[in-house]
Parts: structure tokens; C-alpha cells; sequence
């Protein structure tokens, strides 16, 4: 499924432009001009489901890596310090990948 059936385009257009640039990534903004914070829990599910491109269940770090490119094909990879970052700021349970119930938290508290 696109990530435009849940998201708006230009919203997902918005927010990649605003992390353009390497080391600029913040998830907490980028959720909230994705669009994403007012979405509800199904729809916030979808979204990681999405995101969770070998269907594991998780969001793993190599998926962090290239996760603005599941908003859109033009969105860039994440440095490996944004990777690491993100990684902290969703891994509660510290098993090195994020669940749904994770994500839905790091979506709830941008």
C-alpha cells in the first residue's frame, strides 16, 4: 500500500524537504508535518506496517535507515547517527528494533 492511502502528499512532500539536509533529521517534526500525530491508532499501524518492509513485525535498523524513503521514493537515507538516534528515541524495551506499540508512542509523544 502507498504511503499517500493514509498520508497526505503534500504533506509527506513537506516534510522531506524540511530534513533535506544530512544530520537534520528530527522524528518528533517530522511526524507532525508528515501529518501523522493527529492519525488515529489503525491508521498509525498502517503506517508502520509500511514502514516494516520485510513484515517482521518490527521496524529493524537497516528499515530506520531508509525510513523517510517509505514516505516516498525521493526521501534520502538517514545518516547512521540519525539512524542510532531514532533507534534510541523508539527502542523502549532496548532489543534493537521498534514494534507497534513503540512506533505508535514515538508518534504519540511528537
Amino acid at each position: 500500500m502507498p504511503m499517500t492511502k493514509v498520508l497526505n502528499a503534500a504533506d509527506i512532500s513537506k516534510a522531506l524537504n524540511a530534513f533535506q539536509a544530512p544530520g537534520s533529521f528530527d522524528h518528533k517534526k517530522f511526524f507532525q508535518l508528515v501529518g501523522l500525530k493527529g492519525k488515529t491508532h489503525e491508521q498509525v499501524k498502517e503506517v508502520f506496517n509500511i514502514l516494516d518492509q520485510d513484515r517482521s513485525g518490527y521496524i529493524e535498523e537497516d528499515e530506520l535507515k531508509s525510513v523517510l524513503k517509505g514516505f516516498s521514493a525521493e526521501g534520502r537515507e538517514l545518516s547512521d547517527s540519525e539512524t542510532k538516534a531514532l533507534l534510541a528515541a523508539g527502542d523502549e524495551d532496548h532489543d534493537g528494533k521498534i514494534g507497534i506499540e513503540e512506533f505508535a508512542k514515538m508518534v504519540a509523544q511528537a
